[in-house]
């Protein structure tokens, strides 16, 4: 066990906290719906994939210092046993964000409504949000997820291509750095090179999730909020959105080092 160190063990609450956000950030149309404020609840689903893309940037220092932490005479499998437990914490931290999921609507209703009341002013929204008596009347709209929630739920409202999509660009998006930063492991004399592809590949997923995903959620959201749809359609498709988010976590795990060997061949041709 001496892989499981204090510092992988940093990054992977890193890793965690990342994914519970996004995860949870899937929760902020429904809540939008729910209180007929889509344009006030876009504001804080932006601010939650800036934070979360934040935090991502800032844990990669941390994570490439693995490998220059790593013994040399078995760095390979060193390094990888590490990176799969960091692509593990995203998988928890997703598992978290779903637990939390129907508390988070209760709570992002009310922070929609409070973001209107300051006018749009996000630092008095932070300031109220974190004070002590709002904190306090929140444990009041905790619960957990309940069989009950899937009740209304219909499988024909939750699109297969884009439940796969999603998975798909899940996977890329939560195995991008550690690709990179291990194919530099596999290809040492252009480590330079595939270390840099992680921006690139990130980059790429985010753009695919803005053009594939978010503006069918966001037209059936403005549906339910123009009464040209149902609320439990919306409610499907976050369920669907949740649970390929999880899967494309676990599918990162079979992806990892095909993605690391496909980027130490690629940079072949960019030096």
């Amino acid at each position: 066990m001496e892989f499981l160190t204090e510092k992988l063990l940093f990054i992977g609450l890193f890793i965690f906290i990342i994914h519970s956000i996004e995860t949870l950030a899937y929760a902020v149309r429904l809540s939008g719906a729910r209180v007929k404020m889509i344009a006030s609840a876009l504001s804080l689903f932006n601010i939650m994939v800036i934070v979360s893309r934040l935090a991502n940037m800032m844990q990669q220092p941390f994570t490439g210092s693995l490998i220059d932490t790593a013994p040399s005479e078995n760095a390979l499998e060193f390094v990888e046993t590490q990176y799969r437990i960091l692509i593990g914490a995203s998988t928890i931290g997703t598992v978290f964000g779903t637990i939390l999921f129907p508390t988070f609507i209760a709570l992002f209703s009310r922070a929609i409504i409070h973001l209107s009341e300051e006018k749009g002013s996000v630092p008095f929204l932070m300031k109220r949000l974190f004070s002590f008596q709002y904190i306090k009347r929140s444990i009041t709209h905790f619960s957990l997820p309940k069989f009950s929630y899937l009740r209304d739920t219909k499988a024909k409202d939750i699109p297969v291509s884009l439940f796969c999509i999603n998975m798909l660009i899940t996977a890329i998006y939560t195995i991008g750095v550690l690709s990179a930063l291990y194919a530099s492991l596999l290809a040492p004399d252009r480590a330079s090179t595939a270390i840099m592809a992680s921006g690139l590949i990130n980059g790429i997923a985010t753009i695919l999730l803005v053009v594939f995903i978010d503006p069918k959620i966001s037209v059936i959201a403005d549906d339910v909020v123009n009464k040209r749809g149902s609320y439990n359609k919306l409610k499907s498709m976050s369920i669907m959105m949740v649970t390929s988010r999880l899967l494309g976590t676990l599918l990162a795990q079979l992806l990892f080092l095909w993605g690391a060997r496909y980027i130490a061949w690629f940079t072949k041709f960019m030096v």
